[in-house]
């Protein structure tokens, strides 16, 4: 009984570490808000989509003062796959980095800061992927979240899975700021 009850005030003063560390972390876009509905600057440019395909502006703030690197991740949790969608994955972002340009997600990276790695999406290729829900489907969720690291690298390939990725992110966050907007058509 004793045991489970160190366990138990371990698991929830960590929890609480944690949660107090991201209270004040928030992530922000002047080009996407909140609840709002994407542009067709945000929609992909394929599959029978015809957007910009354009990453938004995106910045963050607050971030756990033990944060040593970022990733940010565009998730999409309506997709009829069974599994989600991964529209964009960008690990390796340093510490002082707090904002990325309109565009940053083009393929290029030229608008990235130099030791970011954008990895794979479930499009096939790095790079940000813009929303394309299958024409008629309700409308779907899409989730930006910067998530705080507590390593400064991930050590994954480029090309690694986008599932992969998530796992690393997961295993070394300290904190994580979320919006959310939607697409139909």
């Amino acid at each position: 009984m004793f045991q489970k009850s160190i366990l138990t005030f371990c698991i929830l003063f960590f929890g609480y570490i944690i949660a107090a560390n991201a209270a004040g972390f928030t992530l922000s876009s002047p080009t996407v808000k909140p609840n709002s509905i994407l542009t067709q600057n945000q929609v992909f440019n394929g599959f029978g989509c015809s957007g910009k395909n354009i990453s938004p502006a995106l910045k963050w703030s607050g971030a756990p003062k033990d944060t040593k690197s970022f990733a940010l991740t565009v998730y999409d949790p309506d997709a009829p796959t069974g599994s989600g969608w991964w529209h964009w994955v960008v690990y390796n972002i340093p510490a002082d980095v707090h904002e990325l340009a309109e565009g940053a997600g083009d393929a290029s990276g030229a608008l990235m800061p130099k030791e970011a790695v954008q990895g794979r999406t479930d499009f096939g290729a790095p790079g940000f992927g813009g929303a394309c829900p299958p024409a008629g489907d309700k409308p779907h969720r899409y989730i930006f979240t910067v998530h705080a690291l507590k390593t400064e690298k991930i050590d994954a390939a480029a090309d690694a899975s986008a599932a992969l990725i998530g796992f690393m992110i997961n295993a070394n966050r300290i904190g994580k700021a979320s919006f959310t907007a939607k697409y139909s058509r």
